[in-house]
C-alpha cells in the first residue's frame, strides 16, 4: 500500500474552508482540474453517495463513493470505484483543521493506494499533482485581495 500525503495552510477559518470542500458534489466549484461533479446516487452529505467527475481534459471520467463523513472533525473519506488510473484500489481522505494561532485552516489530503510496483511512482505523482493543484486553488480562493496602491 502506498500513502501519498499533501497539505497546505489556507488563509481562511477552518469552518469557511470546510463549507467549501464538504459538498461531495461540489469539487468542481473549487478544483481547477475538475470540469464537472454530478451525484449519481445519494446526496452531497450522504455516506454511500456516488459522484461522477469529469476532468478538465474533457476525456477523463472517474466515479467515487463517499465512505465516511464527520462534520465535527471536518473530514471525509471516499474511494475510487471506476477510473482509468494505474491503481487497483485507492481510498482518499480530506481533513480541515484550524491553525489556532493564526485563524487559518490546515488542509490535509491523502490517498492510500494499492498498485503494481511498476506503477507506484506514476500513481504517486498523479495524486501529488491533482491534490496539490486543488490545495493551491483553495489558497487562491481565500487569499486576501490586495489593494494595488497599498499592497
Amino acid at each position: 500500500m502506498t500513502h501519498t500525503f499533501i497539505s497546505a495552510v489556507v488563509p481562511a477559518g477552518a469552518d469557511a474552508v470546510w463549507r467549501t470542500v464538504r459538498p461531495f458534489d461540489g469539487i468542481d466549484v473549487w478544483h481547477p482540474a475538475i470540469e464537472s461533479s454530478v451525484l449519481e446516487e445519494g446526496g452531497p452529505a450522504t455516506v454511500g453517495s456516488l459522484r461522477r467527475l469529469r476532468f478538465a481534459d474533457g476525456t477523463t471520467v472517474v466515479t467515487e463513493r463517499l465512505t465516511a463523513l464527520d462534520d465535527t472533525a471536518r473530514t471525509f473519506t471516499y474511494e475510487l470505484v471506476e477510473h482509468p488510473f494505474p491503481v487497483r484500489r485507492s481510498v482518499s481522505t480530506l481533513r480541515v483543521t484550524p491553525v489556532t494561532d493564526t485563524g487559518e485552516a490546515f488542509v490535509e489530503w491523502w490517498a492510500d493506494s494499492m498498485e503494481n510496483a511498476a506503477d507506484s511512482a506514476g500513481a504517486q505523482a498523479l495524486v501529488r499533482e491533482l491534490y496539490g493543484s486543488g490545495l493551491s486553488a483553495l489558497r487562491q480562493r481565500f487569499a486576501p485581495v490586495r489593494d494595488a496602491v497599498t499592497g
